[in-house]
């Protein structure tokens, strides 16, 4: 489930009760504003992105890139009777398609109210509110593991969750994540022309921040350079098999955020991460 397919600084601006700035956010920080977040966007979410991704699709981003056709975590055939983890699922459309093929999903975010358009979409798998840094399952518990636009974007410590992924992961498993393109970070994300020239230092990794009155946190993003994913993928005990850069398709003509056909025939949107349990 794409959590949310662009940078949040300027795709939709900060809340009008909040302040945007760019500051150090830890873990803890970081968990508690994303999880309030969430909650409280929920419900717009899926109003305004919920035909997009369908209830029943497996969509890795806003170019439209479905895992029917990607196969990134194996072919359909062969997911049948596999234990899969989705992170950051919101209303569980992926893991709702892994049911179909046989699999056997788990969905877990950490939104509650994400969770509860899950239920309200209807599943036959385990629905879990817990922490991507925490995982609350036994060691080796998973074959795959995936997560589209799912928690990696917005935790302080990523190289904890990766690790974490490993441990629920069994041996050669396969965990699958794709993010905002880290090249965005250093364009405005709007959809037209304005989006086309750099604003930023694509190397600033200083956390964007929306907090409130009192100095408190409310939203948080984390920037990551291409370099840093990789050496984090490492850190955390996977090998990476491939790194995926979706072209803009043809058919896709809608805008979601700063994403549009404009930017995306000219600058990657997405990066999706294919990893293997070392």
């Amino acid at each position: 489930m794409i959590q949310e397919p662009a940078s949040h600084q300027q795709a939709a601006g900060p809340d009008a009760e909040s302040e945007a700035t760019r500051r150090d956010a830890g873990v803890t920080e970081s968990a508690r504003a994303n999880r309030g977040w969430w909650d409280r966007n929920a419900d717009e979410y899926q109003v305004e992105h919920g035909t997009f991704l369908g209830d029943d699709r497996f969509v890795w981003g806003p170019e439209g890139l479905d895992e029917v056709e990607a196969e990134l975590l194996g072919p359909p055939e062969d997911l049948k009777g596999r234990d899969v983890l989705e992170i950051g699922a919101g209303a569980a459309q992926c893991a709702r398609w892994l049911a179909a093929q046989g699999a056997r999903p788990v969905a877990l975010d950490i939104s509650h109210r994400q969770l509860q358009h899950a239920l309200r979409i209807g599943s036959s798998f385990p629905l879990v509110c817990a922490d991507a840094g925490a995982l609350p399952f036994a060691d080796g518990s998973f074959d795959l593991a995936c997560s589209a636009y799912g928690a990696l974007p917005f935790v302080a410590d990523p190289v904890l969750v990766l690790k974490e992924v490993r441990r629920v992961l069994r041996p050669g498993g396969r965990f699958v994540f794709s993010v905002t393109h880290p090249i965005r970070w250093a364009f405005p994300d709007e959809p037209g022309p304005e989006g086309l020239s750099v604003s930023a230092s694509y190397f600033d990794r200083t956390p964007y921040v929306e907090q409130d009155e009192n100095g408190d946190a409310v939203y948080v993003e984390h920037h990551r350079t291409i370099g840093d994913r990789v050496r984090d993928v490492v850190a955390g005990g996977f090998r990476l098999v491939d790194l995926v850069e979706p072209e803009w398709p043809a058919w896709n003509t809608s805008e979601w955020g700063g994403w549009s056909p404009l930017r995306g025939n000219l600058i990657p949107g997405s990066a999706i991460f294919v990893c293997e349990r070392g």
